[in-house]
């Protein structure tokens, strides 16, 4: 008997019973639809975070001021910084002449808190935010109209100040020219009122959802951005003192190997001779790898536990092709009878059994596509499916087909036509 024959005594055989086929199907489906649901549900996860990151500066170092440890590693008692603890003007200045070669960019940055900014009867809610021009070099924005700010602007402490596009929607009327050279009255955190005269208008982009982003409307905070030194002004603090900031190296420069002599410059040029603070230098990639990292572990570790259930599917399979066999034993022995030999008894099993697998693999990869894209628009992310999940689910669903619909097969072949003939 040929392999098309044995195909259409299978279809026979499981259109004749449907809703046990079908049944039968329910494990095959559950399971390759949980596991693609999962993957693609983790791959959004991961490629959301990791997009995030990298706009937030993947490659970037962090320069932080932190308390020195004991020669046991422990931290012990509350420090108290002093100004002079600090990094200064003069030690970034110091570090990005020694390393000119390396550093793109010195990012300082501080927020003062939430602000609004009241224009006739439309008011937009703001994140006050001081810069110097290094935040700009660094690439962290882009203008849509106008300048960005500049050291100029920093150190006169000016009153000028950079929008976002959104703002420039709700107060201005969506023309960023228009909105250039205007003047604001911004009410700080503090209750008092400045007023800013408007120099550039950025681009305004959210950052991914599991950082924050969200959706965008008139009611949505964004920053305004001030000369830092206008906003050390405004707080009342001194300024050229800071806890930390954040360098970006220049193209092609190995951010591990930066790191480590950025720790022993301010070491030994700044820091020898303080027992109780340190710069201590944070590699973003090394962060970046590490929580991609623990994405994908326990992505992984769910996608087996769901793997789980196409085990307990095939399972099924065999369970359902006993009962069927045991259904069909006076069919089977009229077939022997006839002719039929013990590998075409056996063929025809097994195709019946992968069929099933076959089937609910492909519903359940539909299935999987449907509750992953679901999955990841809940999370504010793009659906990625991954092409070799699907592909190994469709083999493995194969693979059970043959493998737990060997067993039942295997019986149905053997079974003694005289006694098959005899059942009731």
């Amino acid at each position: 008997m040929c392999i098309r024959d044995s195909i259409k005594l299978a279809l026979g055989g499981l259109r004749s019973n449907k809703m046990r086929t079908l049944l039968t199907m329910l494990g095959i489906i559950i399971g390759i639809g949980s596991v693609i649901a999962i993957v693609t549900v983790g791959n959004s996860l991961t490629s959301s975070v990791s997009e995030s990151l990298v706009a937030m500066g993947g490659n970037n170092l962090q320069l932080s001021v932190d308390p020195r440890p004991d020669e046991n590693g422990d931290y012990i008692g509350n420090y108290g910084y002093m100004e002079s603890d600090l990094l200064s003007d003069e030690m970034l200045q110091a570090y990005r002449e020694r390393f000119a070669r390396q550093i793109k960019a010195v990012v300082l940055t501080e927020s003062w808190g939430a602000g609004r900014i009241q224009q006739g009867a439309d008011t937009a809610k703001v994140n006050i935010t001081g810069v110097n021009q290094g935040y700009f070099d660094a690439g962290k924005c882009e203008l849509a109209a106008g300048r960005a700010l500049n050291e100029a602007d920093q150190e006169g402490a000016r009153q000028v100040a950079l929008v976002s596009d959104l703002l420039v929607e709700n107060l201005f009327g969506g023309d960023p020219q228009a909105a250039l050279g205007q003047t604001i009255e911004v009410t700080g955190p503090d209750g008092g009122v400045n007023e800013f005269a408007i120099v550039g208008v950025y681009v305004y982009q959210t950052m991914g959802p599991l950082l924050g982003g969200g959706t965008v409307n008139k009611n949505t905070t964004t920053d305004l951005y001030l000369p830092l030194a206008t906003v050390h002004e405004m707080e009342g603090i001194a300024s050229g003192s800071y806890f930390w900031c954040e360098v970006v190296p220049a193209a092609g420069v190995d951010a591990d190997a930066f790191q480590t002599r950025s720790e022993q410059f301010f070491e030994e040029r700044f820091y020898k001779n303080n027992e109780q603070f340190r710069v201590t230098v944070y590699n973003l990639q090394n962060e970046m790898s590490s929580i991609t990292s623990v994405l994908g572990t326990i992505s992984l570790a769910i996608g087996v536990i769901a793997g789980i259930s196409l085990l307990v599917g095939g399972i099924g399979v065999m369970n359902i092709m006993l009962v069927s066999i045991t259904e069909r034993t006076r069919e089977i022995g009229i077939r022997k009878a006839l002719g039929a030999s013990n590998g075409a008894i056996r063929t025809q099993f097994i195709v019946e059994s992968v069929v099933i697998c076959l089937v609910g693999g492909a519903l359940g990869i539909l299935v999987g596509f449907g509750l992953g894209s679901l999955g990841a628009s809940l999370i504010g992310a793009p659906a990625r499916a991954d092409l070799v999940t699907v592909l190994v689910a469709v083999g493995f669903s194969t693979g059970i087909g043959v493998f737990f619909g060997y067993y039942p097969a295997n019986k149905a072949a053997k079974l003694d036509p005289i006694e098959a003939l005899r059942y009731e």
